[in-house]
């Protein structure tokens, strides 16, 4: 930072020495009165993360086993008894990633603003009721309606949680925390399959055809665990009534000295909000989630159906076949994260498995064999579950400030979700038994995403090249320095909450 003579610390406190004397210009001490002796850290994560992983990873299970469960219903006559064509289950498919699109953006702004406690405990219960309501769908209308309405409400949950998380650990722990919680879609994979095979047995009792049953069940579990949430899900760092003032003032100072300078708070302000708009890392995030969310729920929804055709099982057969991929997919997830979460290595991470992930793709195309296939579909998990966490913590790794980085991770998720959407037409039913083009268009999916991965670990790597370098300096301190255009503040701290990751101390995660 330019100034008239500037040392930094080894812990990075940076003095400036005017005319007048020194001046401490350190980041102000959270708390400073606050005694954290008694405090064992350790002791406390594990606290934390036992409060807040297991709760949160079995509620992405139910939001995840909700809105792909139709998967597993459309094996037991689901179109067939509502009296609809496979192009108007496409596009029931279709209108649910449409509504989620469009509402997660606004939803993670009213989250900063409300109680994570309420409004994710809220859009729980609402979407658990819509979940009930398809069990009673009688028409493509009232279907389509409902799968409108699920969507909406099931929106802010994932983007609210994966924002939650990023607010209480520091960068380097947030990609296994995140990965824990988004082997949840692993697991409602396998577990909605067996689900799926169990409540088939109910086909009908008081009338009802299983598909129906599986719907009800489980969104009557979901608002079963949408009441307790009001009194499990946990507020922010700052707010929290699991924390002692000593715990809270740990947490705090511990995210502060991860350069997330907002862990104290933040008022909510249109410069915060529109900076996440402004930033180049947004749109290449964007892309970065289409080339794995797409493949996601193309997964997700069509695997039952893809091991039905090509194995050519039985509905319940072809459910629980897909077990013992989900269970490698959650293995796959966590190994990663460790991995990348100890070596900072998010960006090349990202860039094998997806690679990994095409192999698996490029034999699914190509092959004509059943078992070649299913093992295909093995490497296909590599390329998909484990790079939704790692890219999720990667843009939270990289944006400063807390509306701007919950607008950021709304933004990428909101595309990644849109493209949901088109994962949802893909698999068309004249295509089977092998859905050449589906899976053509995964590949291609998949591709988008090393690209995308691979440009911003680029951008990433230049732009703190630039900042060692010197060429991104505030000037700190006295109004007679040269302003070198790229700001005056009268301290780093106003430079940091000013400037947020622009700030020249602040480095992204490769």
């Amino acid at each position: 930072m330019d100034t008239k003579d500037s040392k930094t610390s080894p812990t990075g406190s940076v003095h400036i020495v005017e005319e007048k004397g020194s001046v401490e210009l350190a980041p102000k001490l959270y708390n400073a009165d606050v005694d954290t002796s008694g405090v064992d850290e350790r002791k406390l994560m594990r606290k934390i993360d036992m409060r807040l992983i297991p709760w949160l990873s079995l509620l992405y299970l139910l939001s995840f086993l909700d809105r792909t469960s139709i998967g597993n219903a459309k094996l037991y006559n689901l179109e067939r008894d509502l009296k609809i064509t496979d192009k108007q289950y496409l596009i029931s498919l279709t209108v649910f990633f449409i509504a989620y699109a469009a509402f997660e953006v606004p939803s993670n702004i009213v989250l900063k603003q409300l109680r994570p406690s309420i409004w994710l405990s809220v859009l729980m219960l609402m979407w658990g009721l819509f979940m009930t309501l398809q069990g009673v769908a009688h028409d493509f209308g009232s279907l389509v309606a409902i799968r409108w309405m699920l969507g909406t409400f099931e929106a802010g949950f994932y983007p609210g949680v994966a924002y939650c998380l990023s607010c209480w650990y520091k960068r380097s722990e947030l990609g296994i925390r995140l990965a824990i919680f988004n082997s949840a879609t692993t697991l409602s994979g396998a577990f909605g399959g067996l689900l799926a095979a169990a409540i088939s047995n109910m086909a009908g009792v008081r009338g009802k055809p299983a598909w129906a049953w599986i719907f009800i069940l489980e969104g009557l579990a979901t608002i079963i665990a949408a009441i307790l949430s009001f009194w499990i899900i946990q507020d922010f760092p700052d707010t929290a009534k699991l924390l002692t003032e000593a715990e809270r003032t740990v947490v705090i100072r511990r995210l502060q000295g991860d350069d997330q300078f907002s862990a104290a708070g933040e008022k909510i302000r249109l410069k915060n909000v529109l900076a996440s708009f402004r930033d180049w890392k947004t749109w290449v995030n964007m892309v970065q989630l289409m080339g794995c969310d797409m493949p996601l729920y193309a997964f997700s929804l069509f695997t039952p159906s893809i091991i039905n055709q090509t194995e050519g099982f039985k509905a319940t057969a072809a459910n629980l076949l897909t077990v013992p991929i989900y269970a490698f997919a959650a293995i796959v997830t966590c190994v990663v994260a460790l991995y990348a979460d100890k070596h900072g290595k998010r960006g090349y991470c990202n860039i094998v498995m997806l690679s990994i992930g095409g192999i698996g793709y490029i034999i699914l195309i190509v092959s004509r064999n059943a078992a070649l296939s299913y093992f295909a579909v093995f490497l296909a998990t590599c390329g998909i579950f484990p790079v939704v966490p790692n890219t999720i913590a990667w843009i939270a790794n990289n944006h400063e400030g807390a509306y701007k980085r919950g607008v950021a991770l709304a933004l990428g998720v909101s595309m990644g979700n849109l493209n949901g959407a088109v994962s949802s037409n893909v698999y068309r039913a004249k295509d089977q038994p092998w859905y050449r083009l589906g899976e053509a268009l995964v590949l291609m999916y998949i591709c988008i995403g090393i690209i995308s991965n691979a440009l911003f670990l680029y951008l990433c790597k230049k732009e703190n090249a630039r900042r060692d370098r010197g060429e991104r300096d505030e000037v700190i301190g006295s109004d007679a320095l040269e302003d070198n255009g790229n700001g005056r503040y009268a301290t780093v701290e106003d430079a940091k909450q000013d400037k947020g990751d622009n700030w020249s101390g602040y480095r992204y995660i490769l």
